[in-house]
């Protein structure tokens, strides 16, 4: 007897993570006494906090059947969570059970969890991450999808995320008119490659053979030029980049604006006061909005959240930034906006974004420059 909480009350995610298909049947409710479930302090995931006089609501997966059971330990144990017993209460009386929760004091608890709370913020993102995580049961162990689910959240947030852009120009048709005939896995590691055969419609108005296409499944990302409008400077970062190192390029370090991913549930705007910090310990005054834009969008899923971030660049800025924990290995140069225009002339600005970045900045640098 299994004791579920939280999310896991979601019929949805539950048949996800069980591979019940359709599967609508309600689980007899259960309340675990003395606890209350909260969020943990990244209001990502459901906790049991001790709470003497108050009830944990649940509901109680019985005779669940030995592969039901496995992919259950298999996706708690992805999100950090391990196996205690506790003691349940439930029409039919008290019950031993087992729960799954992240381990004693690794969270600390915060708000109440509210179930409709969490259908709003997360049900989506949970239900797309639980459906990527679920694939590769039988294949991983519990712990490799621990190492993989920050990258397969972010994925489920890039799709949660995609909107429909205005069609006055382009083609209005739907991507429900694409016909999607099988999809494989090419490489599920910390990147998702993907091979799609699929059929999609003409402009001709026919539908279009059977076409093989192959696809990097990644994220959101958000990119901020960070620009002191006072003193007419730019904050660039350099690192070390695999695919220009990969190419071939003899001179794989580049100049970049701020750039990283975008976490599941997080805004691109949160994204880009997160980055800056971490990557230049900038605060940022505010954020101007250049574009949202795939960047190859021929093989790739990546798309990217351009700004221009209105900061403080005096002379003493620390020279290199980035984070340790995800071995950031960066450097920081602030610029004069011209030194920085002729980076475009002579070649040495060789990443769009950066090139974007600028340009834009060309447009908008009176604009920005009279109000500071």
């Amino acid at each position: 007897m299994i004791f579920l909480f939280g999310s896991l009350r979601d019929p949805q995610l539950r048949n996800i993570v069980l591979g019940r298909d359709g599967d609508d049947a309600p689980l007899p409710p259960a309340v675990l006494p003395d606890h209350a479930v909260t969020w943990d302090a990244a209001q990502m995931l459901p906790i049991l906090a001790a709470r003497p006089g108050q009830e944990a609501a649940g509901v109680l997966l019985e005779n669940a059947r030995a592969e039901e059971a496995g992919r259950l330990e298999f996706y708690a144990r992805g999100l950090g969570c391990v196996p205690r017993e506790v003691c349940v209460r439930a029409a039919g009386g008290v019950h031993q059970a087992l729960a799954y929760d992240l381990p004693a004091g690794s969270a600390p608890a915060a708000a109440p969890f509210d179930l409709a709370h969490w259908a709003q913020r997360w049900g989506a993102i949970s239900r797309g991450a639980a459906t990527e995580a679920m694939e590769y049961f039988g294949t991983f162990s519990s712990s490799d999808l621990a190492a993989r689910m920050p990258m397969i959240r972010a994925r489920a947030g890039a799709r949660a995320a995609a909107t429909a852009v205005p069609a006055a120009v382009r083609a209005c048709t739907g991507a429900d008119a694409v016909q999607t005939v099988r999809t494989e896995v090419l490489h599920p590691g910390f990147y998702r490659s993907e091979a799609i055969v699929l059929r999609h419609p003409t402009f001709s108005g026919a539908m279009s053979d059977e076409l093989r296409r192959e696809v990097f499944v990644a994220t959101d990302a958000t990119l901020v030029l960070p620009y002191d409008p006072v003193r007419d400077r730019v904050l660039l970062v350099e690192q070390f980049r695999l695919g220009a190192y990969r190419r071939g390029d003899p001179r794989p370090w580049m100049l970049e604006p701020v750039a990283g991913r975008v976490d599941p549930g997080e805004t691109p705007e949160q994204a880009a006061h997160r980055e800056c910090l971490e990557e230049a310990g900038l605060t940022l005054t505010r954020l101007e909005r250049i574009g949202s834009y795939y960047c190859t969008p021929g093989y790739s899923t990546e798309y990217f959240h351009n700004f221009v971030g209105i900061a403080d660049l005096p002379d003493d800025l620390p020279r290199y930034g980035g984070l340790e924990t995800e071995a950031e290995d960066i450097r920081l140069h602030v610029l004069g906006f011209d030194a920085a225009m002729d980076l475009i002339d002579t070649g040495e600005a060789d990443d769009g974004p950066l090139i974007l970045s600028l340009l834009w900045l060309a447009r908008a640098r009176g604009r920005l420059r009279a109000s500071a």
